[in-house]
């Protein structure tokens, strides 16, 4: 390295480790490393990832997960990780490194910003049904009369109706849809009005968010030990429970068992991509914005490799757990088979596990309040990382002081946006924002994200901050995977997601005719358009104005 390149590396760091004193630090030294494991160690891993197992090879899904962890997760959770430490800033802030990348961090933080909305609708739901859990019987064990003779009582009680040629449907499934959701099963003529119950919970899910973040970082490094260790507790504790119920180890074998043909389907490999973002939580910015408060020195190599493989083992403890209660649930229905029982996303979570815990013999309702709990504390530890992600932002950009006061306004304005979202079309809009909001617009931001940091910026430059600041040599394998396979390999699988791009529907039903133009493949085409001329747009409007700043910055 020649002698002007050492010059100004020292300078930036010089410049980094003199903004650490000014920025507020943990307070204990495993704070950020708790943090990073409540935000990554979530919902996803619970309700998500065993069902994209399941759907996409079992047990052989495992290895295009872990080869996609070791080539684009591991890589993009440290190189973030590294941003936020030696910068010192938010995940806009940060490419004042690279100013006409700056629309990136400000499409990441709408992303965040969007899923924050639905996420919090999310575990309002899960506070419903962590309430009606202490009653006797559960809610959703048993048939209201208005839900018709189709009904079939989810308790080992209930009865079936053979006499109707007419579809069945468990009393957790009429539940969800009509007693919680009172959902449309059409939103042509508009999603309708919040539900006062789930209004009602929504407020207290946010109320908690903002006391969690009352005082910063303080608060959060406090609070994170729990959100970051309790989950493991109660998952643990189902887990041993699920494998003692009778037709556990068929439900875990049907979980397990590989389909290795579809190992030669890349939607398999597009489908581990995603779950890799959504489980570890990169491109939505609080793995930047968490460890921009980390000293300049600190550690976090050590802290990015625990995470990214205590995350991948989470997601197999609880495949094992919900697959081993849903192969109960399997028998009790005597259904052929186990797929039978299996719901994706939600329904998983609110439909078949409940369905399963209905039957349980020995107190129903203390499993049911265990779980629920648990999918609390996981959606909590998310939304209150996310949400200190982008609060950060709006500090660092506009200079402001007070981040209780930053984070009252911003928590005020998305509990009236998640209104929107426990209304009886809601599901409909979440997930329509989840499809392009939560995917791919993330997706394509985090092709942008890793090629403005190692092919304009420069690999070098990056490589060599990181060993100044960590005293650490980088290795062929990261040099490779950030220069060349990570960006790459996004970029490939992002292009061909694109190409196998299908009209969006939900719940199998395809959405009205003024949510899409004519030719249902155009509209989808149309819309990532749109996003991406939108991102241009900003990455264009942005640049001068970030470059401007980033010479007074550099002059300063």
């Amino acid at each position: 390295m020649d002698d002007n390149n050492s010059k100004e590396i020292n300078e930036n760091a010089t410049g980094s480790e003199k903004e650490k004193e000014d920025r507020e630090n943990w307070s204990g030294k495993l704070d950020f490393l708790m943090s990073c494991i409540s935000v990554s160690v979530g919902l996803g891993n619970i309700w998500r990832f065993p069902f994209i197992a399941y759907e996409n090879g079992g047990g052989g899904f495992l290895i295009p997960y872990v080869i996609v962890l070791f080539l684009i997760g591991k890589p993009m959770y440290y190189m973030e990780a590294l941003m936020g430490q030696f910068t010192s800033k938010s995940f806009v802030g940060m490419w004042s490194a690279c100013p006409l990348f700056s629309g990136v961090g400000i499409g990441q933080s709408i992303s965040a910003f969007s899923v924050l909305t639905y996420y919090s609708a999310l575990i309002a739901i899960t506070i419903y049904y962590f309430i009606g859990s202490f009653q006797s019987p559960l809610p959703w064990s048993y048939c209201r009369k208005e839900w018709g003779v189709n009904c079939v009582g989810s308790s080992l009680t209930g009865y079936v109706n053979t006499n109707t040629s007419e579809k069945l449907q468990s009393s957790s499934e009429l539940y969800y849809s009509k007693a919680v959701l009172r959902e449309y099963e059409d939103i042509s003529d508009g999603i309708g009005v919040p539900s006062w119950q789930l209004t009602l919970t929504l407020f207290l899910s946010w109320m908690v968010t903002y006391l969690i973040l009352i005082k910063g970082m303080q608060s959060l490094g406090r609070v994170a030990y729990f959100l970051a260790i309790f989950p493991y507790v109660i998952l643990i504790t189902l887990l041993i429970r699920a494998v003692t119920l009778e037709g556990a180890v068929d439900g875990i074998i049907f979980f397990l068992k590989p389909e290795w043909n579809k190992l030669l389907d890349t939607k398999v490999w597009k489908e581990a991509v995603v779950q890799c973002f959504f489980s570890l939580a990169v491109a939505f910015g609080p793995i930047v914005a968490f460890s921009s408060h980390n000293h300049f020195r600190y550690n976090v190599y050590r802290d990015a490799m625990i995470v990214t493989t205590l995350d991948t083992f989470t997601s197999f403890l609880a495949g094992v757990t919900i697959f081993g209660i849903l192969g109960n649930l399997s028998l009790n229905l005597n259904a052929d088979n186990i797929g039978e029982v299996v719901r994706s996303g939600t329904g998983l979570a609110f439909i078949s596990y409940p369905d399963a815990i209905a039957k349980f013999e020995f107190v129903p309702q203390l499993f049911s309040v265990l779980f629920f709990f648990m999918l609390f504390i996981l959606g909590i530890g998310t939304i209150a990382a996310l949400q200190s992600a982008i609060i950060t932002v709006l500090c660092d950009q506009f200079k402001l002081k007070k981040f209780w006061l930053v984070s009252l306004v911003i928590t005020i304005v998305e509990f009236g946006i998640s209104l929107l979202y426990i209304t009886q079309g809601g599901q409909w809009i979440l997930n329509l924002v989840d499809f392009f909001a939560g995917t791919y617009i993330v997706f394509s931001l985090a092709v942008f994200e890793v090629a403005g940091i190692t092919w304009f910026y420069g690999l070098r430059n990056f490589c060599d901050d990181v060993e100044f600041m960590t005293n650490r040599k980088v290795s062929v394998y990261w040099r490779l995977c950030w220069g060349l396979i990570t960006p790459l390999l996004l970029a490939a699988i992002f292009i061909y997601s694109l190409a196998i791009m299908e009209p969006i529907t939900y719940a199998g039903l395809p959405y009205p005719v003024s949510f899409e133009i004519n030719e249902p493949y155009f509209s989808c085409w149309l819309g990532v358009a749109r996003n991406w001329i939108s991102s241009i747009s900003l990455m264009e409007h942005l640049a001068f104005v970030y470059t401007q700043k980033a010479y007074l910055w550099k002059d300063n």
